[in-house]
């Protein structure tokens, strides 16, 4: 099922047999190509902002990250940018598209730019595209797997806990050439043993059997929860970075009463009870003090009763 659906979606053909690991979630499988991959004091870059279980992860096998800041409003990088960072201990770079917290769709152009540094300094390429279909404005998802001899060295990793609104199913995987899947699946094995059986039938059922218009679906859906909710930041004051994937949005809230994104954060949440996640916590320094993350994945009743309650800050 997950070869059929990424040859459907992504053009990246794998063999069911022997280039793809079931893990327990995204997270897990990413874990176990780590353990299977690095050894400590490897560097693996990373793009900031980024999703903290990617450091967390990297940490626990004792790995260093490597930080290269993206400029906002678009989140753009420089191939210098790049360069700056690599070092003879660094092994590989990850890359998730779109992106948790920012939203961040990478272009076949920034791709390409990726793909030729990872070739030319012999880098893995570890890649978190589990919001794959939650693409906006046009835009269109593009597997770092699929471009020009890419595949021996990229780790694709995804799941189905987002497309499918089932973030407990921990139902992820990542698919690789078969030299890199047999020691990933060796961890695997030991870890977690295997992914939930009866959750598998299930995902397997989704994936085989929903149709193209469920999937664009979300993209239609997900983008009318983003405008609307944006639009409600901007009223509110707060200047949204408006994402072009995922479905979440950072917001600059350096006007909000506090000295720190935490400070801000439950300053927001004490007027108008609507939650965020401190920008401190996708910045490995102080670059993030004067933002928060906000998650429109919401019922559409709720994500009105939060539009409503961010115009408490106006008035404010």
């Amino acid at each position: 099922a997950i070869a059929e659906k990424e040859c459907r979606f992504s053009g990246l053909n794998a063999n069911p047999d022997s280039e793809i690991i079931v893990s327990a979630g995204a997270t897990g499988a990413m874990y176990c190509a780590f353990q299977a991959l690095l050894n400590p004091g490897d560097e693996v870059i990373v793009f900031e902002p980024y999703y903290g279980y990617h450091i967390s992860t990297l940490r626990a096998v004792e790995a260093v990250p490597l930080y290269v800041r993206m400029q906002p409003p678009d989140w753009s990088f420089t191939p210098d940018d790049l360069e700056r960072r690599v070092t003879p201990r660094t092994r590989g770079i990850i890359l998730n598209t779109p992106g948790n917290p920012s939203g961040k769709v990478f272009s076949r152009q920034e791709i390409e730019v990726i793909a030729a540094f990872a070739q030319r300094h012999d880098l893995f390429v570890f890649t978190d595209e589990i919001y794959e279909h939650f693409i906006y404005d046009g835009l269109h998802h593009i597997s770092p797997a699929t471009l020009p001899d890419m595949k021996a060295r990229t780790i694709t990793i995804s799941g189905s806990s987002k497309t499918f609104s089932v973030t407990g199913w921990r139902i992820g995987y990542a698919i690789c050439d078969a030299r890199w899947a047999q020691a990933i699946g060796y961890f695997n094995d030991l870890i977690y043993v295997c992914a939930p059986a009866p959750l598998q039938i299930g995902v397997a059922k989704g994936m085989l059997t929903l149709g193209d218009e469920y999937y664009h679906g979300l993209s239609v859906e997900y983008a009318a929860k983003r405008d609307k909710f944006c639009s409600a930041l901007t009223d509110a004051g707060l200047m949204p970075y408006v994402p072009k994937g995922a479905y979440y949005v950072l917001a600059d809230v350096s006007h909000v009463p506090g000295k720190t994104s935490k400070e801000r954060a439950m300053h927001i949440l004490h007027e108008t009870g609507v939650a965020s996640v401190p920008g401190s916590a996708f910045f490995h320094d102080e670059s993030g003090e004067n933002m928060v993350r906000f998650c429109f994945a919401k019922e559409d009743h709720i994500l009105d009763e939060a539009c409503e309650r961010l115009g408490k800050l106006k008035k404010g």
